[in-house]
């Protein structure tokens, strides 16, 4: 398998790749690993927004918040 070495990234996307794959108990290697995997995915022709916005709606923040 190939390496990807990626440069001149800004530091507060970094740290919100590291705060993201914590939430999903994953490293941040194999968070990007899924987001590349999904963005390049060729089983629809639709673009990497399009796949975001059929997404389902799931609920407003209250919904999820901490009793």
């Amino acid at each position: 398998m190939a390496d990807l070495i990626l440069r001149d990234v800004d530091e507060s996307l970094i740290e919100r790749l590291n705060e993201v794959a914590g939430l999903f108990l994953l490293s941040p290697e194999e968070y990007h690993r899924q987001i590349l995997q999904h963005a390049l995915e060729k089983t629809e022709n639709r673009s990497f927004i399009e796949h975001l916005m059929r997404m389902p709606n799931v609920g407003d923040d209250e919904d999820f918040a901490r009793v």
